[in-house]
């Protein structure tokens, strides 16, 4: 006699909403502490194999790691300094800039009052109030307390590098110490595939990246815009946010170029070139480089990076497409999670089983 009890659709159905609720919860009150760890585990990943060729050079693992960790801080050290010694010659220009732009919005508030017959002093008030509202609120809400988590992220990001790189065996021990004996070979094809998926999307995306900075750059060069070689660099780094920081990529030089120029066709002409630069990085570099080490479609990509940016916020949208390939590999190795893999995977079927419409003979 089978006395074993099985549970109705609709309560398995409610556990797993209740699971990833209280799973996303977790993740959004405690991204100040994940969001560091999860940063410096995909660090590690990337550096592991310096790491490992210095202790085959017979150099103690302590020593191997703080070369390896101190060397990627002077890059992005150096990095920055570069970054920040062009940002402060555009932010120097901020006066020219507003007084433009008041100039822009006195036109906008005469054109708005003209076309829609409205009083000028009351549209001017409503423009001035929003602005003024706006920034005022976002400041006091929001820029400290990003300002804030940044700098917690970017001190604690090397010293958890340091000791996840350093206690590597032991978190592999741990983990083989999770699953018995029989899906010993599944969890190695899962760490192993996870690992060389963040090293190939990584080193993609850098590549990506200084190619669209030198393509912003140049293009933005030969229209005369001025700054072209910082916005072409900001284009860059805000399109590594998948598909959401190319618009603002484009919407920046096209501001300057409308706050710097006596001419529409600079805007048009910005906006045209970098949606040709889109579109080649789109359907040429991405799929070379980026989109052939992750196996995702669009469809999942796109919710991956809106529910990250919920979530965890720029960092959210950023590891999101790591994270989602991760789970695409884990969801391969488990046989009841395999539809959700084929959901998440880029392989379209050109037809299905299931026909909601009969076609009439």
């Amino acid at each position: 006699m089978d006395n074993s009890y099985k549970v109705p659709f609709y309560a398995k159905t409610a556990l797993i909403f209740i699971s990833v609720f209280a799973f996303v919860y977790v993740m959004y009150i405690g991204r100040d502490i994940i969001i560091p760890i999860v940063y410096a585990t995909v660090f590690a990943i990337l550096l592991n194999p310096f790491v490992n060729f210095l202790i085959r050079k017979k150099i103690s693992k302590i020593i191997a790691i703080t070369i390896v960790v101190s060397i990627m801080l002077v890059i992005l050290l150096i990095l920055l300094y570069i970054f920040y010694s062009r940002l402060s010659i555009f932010i120097e220009s901020f006066p020219q800039f507003k007084i433009k732009l008041d100039q822009a919005s006195d036109q906008f508030v005469k054109w708005v009052s003209q076309e829609f017959n409205y009083s000028r002093s009351k549209t001017n008030k409503w423009f001035s109030d929003t602005q003024s509202n706006a920034i005022s609120s976002y400041a006091n809400s929001e820029t400290l307390a990003q300002l804030g988590q940044i700098s917690i992220t970017l001190v604690l990001i090397p010293v958890y590098l340091f000791m996840i790189l350093y206690y590597k065996s032991l978190l592999l021990e741990f983990i083989r110490k999770l699953f018995r004996s029989e899906h010993h070979d599944a969890v190695v094809s899962v760490l192993s595939n996870s690992k060389n998926i963040i090293q190939s999307y990584l080193v993609g995306l850098v590549f990506e990246m200084m190619i669209m900075a030198v393509l912003n750059a140049t293009a933005l060069l030969l229209l005369g815009i001025d700054y072209a070689i910082i916005l072409g660099i900001l284009a860059a780094v805000l399109n590594i946010i998948p598909y959401l920081g190319g618009i603002i990529g484009t919407i920046l030089p096209m501001i300057v170029a409308f706050v710097t120029k006596d001419s529409m066709i600079y805007v048009v002409m910005v906006f045209i070139v970098t949606i040709v630069i889109q579109f080649i990085d789109n359907n040429f570099i991405v799929p070379k480089i980026v989109a052939s080490r992750v196996k995702i479609n669009a469809l999942i990509s796109i919710i991956g990076v809106l529910v990250g940016g919920a979530i965890w916020g720029v960092s959210g949208m950023f590891l999101s497409i790591p994270l989602i390939a991760i789970l695409k590999v884990i969801f391969d190795h488990i046989e009841p999670l395999k539809p959700w893999g084929f959901l998440f995977g880029n392989i379209v079927p050109t037809s299905s089983k299931f026909s909601f419409i009969k076609r009439k003979k």
